[in-house]
């Protein structure tokens, strides 16, 4: 008797998606069109390339690149020979790489030479011995890394370019490629994901193919069909967009729309001039949306909804917000995050704009949630904060070469301890709160900084906010906020301090107030506060 949920593995997909969806357009990128046909087709071309360059099943395979169609197509051709995809955030720069390819144990390194203003190929250099005379990789500090493959026009001493590769696929029969393809294990490990280092150095969160079940659920929850457009402007190497365009996209025959990078203006022309019915975005960038569409209306009749990550108090005005400008979206909230997957909690399509705007949604089907006492570890009731334990088929298997650090938060009957503070609410929704570690100790008061951050958007002449705490000799910390002025405007800190006054208890009121041009951000729309914590320092303490 067959399993009642058949594992399925990731290299499959392109052709399963070709089997169902055939000529129907599955992927469109700077006006180059790929039908599910097409994708499967560039997908096997990718893998046998990969194979006549001596990648293998079991290799790491780093992939260190911006949104492309080619990105696809190395994600899906890794995972049909069995290597494993190790995607890097393309914000990271020479100290951050020289780690993920070192801690990652990564064989082959695929990257750009030069896209945009930022040159890859040099920052490479910076970190590898690159070879002379030959493409053969021997650097101690590396010492599972074999070669450097560059997605570039031209050929680079030392490396091999991607054009060079996709000569030798004929090298490579299709038989070979199938006998590869049928011995991947499901259960293995499919892909490691750095998280987002918003708190310090990243950690390699393993994956198995069981993500397609999670996927495949929640396309179903949200109605996803051949006659959905979605929209991804999501980094490919963050899970969000990994999951929600990629993967989303050939499970449901959804037309993908993906663009390299996110700019609010192109986005609404895009929607507006190709029907896009479901986008996505956290906090950053439906803001962004919301703005632009008021600066400049566009017809987005066709929108019908997405994911907004909503629960936390600074994201409600938002979030509520947005249902009226960027309307009809009807957009749901969810809460996920790269050790768990996205979709752990959603809302439904008919909930009410209360549980859309103000929760984390309701479990998802194969998950377990609880919120417990994070001293006593006793369950949390209903409105009392907690932190968010989870447990279910798509958690992580553990964090890459770290099994002190697994130990910490994967316990053995499989509860994730996720360190984010969340409450019930009284219909079995939960709502996320923030992180523990972004919660501020005021004079024995725990302050969450969202409920002040909220508070602070509201006010006409603040684009962006983030508080954090301050060290304190008397009070243990005190709340700094740090704002980044609406264009033009001119914005005093006692302004700032004055607003917050009556609206919210004496001890939320930041007691500093730090003026910023750009905030540092993860590429999935993060502000990074542990840097903010060391800049408050910095400046507030000399």
């Amino acid at each position: 008797m067959p399993e009642w949920y058949p594992k399925k593995r990731y290299g499959d997909l392109p052709r399963l998606a070709a089997e169902r969806f055939g000529d129907r357009t599955g992927l469109v990128f700077k006006g180059r069109e790929f039908s599910f046909t097409d994708i499967a087709e560039q997908v096997d071309l990718t893998a046998r390339a990969l194979l006549a360059i001596g990648v293998k099943a079991g290799d790491h395979v780093s992939l260190w690149l911006n949104n492309q169609a080619e990105w696809i197509f190395l994600q899906y051709g890794l995972a049909k020979i069995g290597a494993v995809m190790v995607p890097i955030n393309t914000r990271f720069r020479t100290r951050d790489l020289k780690y993920v390819l070192w801690q990652s144990d990564s064989a082959f390194l695929i990257t750009h030479d030069t896209s945009g203003p930022i040159d890859y190929l040099d920052m490479v250099r910076q970190t590898v011995s690159l070879p002379t005379g030959t493409t053969e990789i021997s650097d101690d500090n590396f010492p599972e890394l074999r070669r450097v493959i560059i997605l570039g026009e031209d050929g680079h001493d030392g490396t091999i370019s991607w054009n060079e590769a996709t000569k030798l696929a004929g090298t490579v029969s299709e038989a070979t490629l199938e006998a590869c393809a049928a011995a991947v294990d499901p259960d293995d490990v499919g892909f490691i994901m750095y998280t987002s280092g918003t708190t310090g150095f990243p950690k390699g969160v393993m994956h198995s193919h069981i993500l397609i079940r999670n996927v495949e659920e929640r396309g179903f929850l949200k109605r996803i069909t051949t006659r959905d457009t979605i929209l991804n402007y999501l980094p490919l190497f963050h899970a969000f967009g990994f999951s929600e365009g990629s993967m989303m996209s050939l499970i449901t025959g959804a037309r993908q729309i993906l663009t390299e990078t996110f700019d609010a203006d192109e986005s609404l022309d895009i929607v507006e001039r190709e029907g896009v019915t479901i986008l996505h975005g956290f906090e950053a960038h439906i803001k962004a949306l919301v703005e632009a569409q008021e600066a400049q209306p566009r017809n987005l009749s066709s929108l019908r909804t997405g994911i907004f990550a909503a629960g936390p108090h600074s994201a409600t005005p938002i979030i509520r917000k947005a249902q009226k400008v960027l309307a009809p979206i009807k957009s749901l909230t969810g809460f996920g995050m790269t050790e768990t997957w996205p979709g752990i909690a959603i809302s439904s399509l008919d909930d009410d704009e209360f549980h859309r705007c103000e929760t984390s949604g309701y479990p998802a089907l194969g998950y377990d949630i609880r919120i417990v006492d994070p001293e006593t570890g006793a369950p949390a009731k209903p409105n009392v904060e907690g932190e968010l334990e989870i447990r279910g088929h798509s958690v992580m298997l553990g964090y890459y070469k770290k099994p002190e650090e697994t130990k910490a938060v994967l316990a053995e009957d499989g509860w994730l301890k996720t360190g984010d503070m969340a409450m019930w609410l009284d219909d079995g929704y939960f709502r996320f709160l923030g992180r523990y570690k972004d919660m501020l100790k005021v004079g024995g008061e725990n302050v969450d900084p969202m409920e002040t951050e909220g508070l602070l958007r509201e006010h006409p002449d603040v684009h962006e906010v983030a508080i954090v705490g301050l060290p304190n000799d008397k009070l243990s910390e005190v709340p700094v906020a740090f704002i980044q002025p609406a264009s033009g405007a001119v914005l005093p800190a006692s302004e700032v301090i004055d607003y917050c006054r009556g609206k919210v208890a004496s001890f939320k009121i930041p007691r500093h107030v730090i003026f910023i041009d750009e905030f540092p951000m993860t590429a999935s729309g993060k502000i990074r506060k542990v840097d903010l914590r060391t800049t408050a320092k910095q400046k507030l303490t000399t």
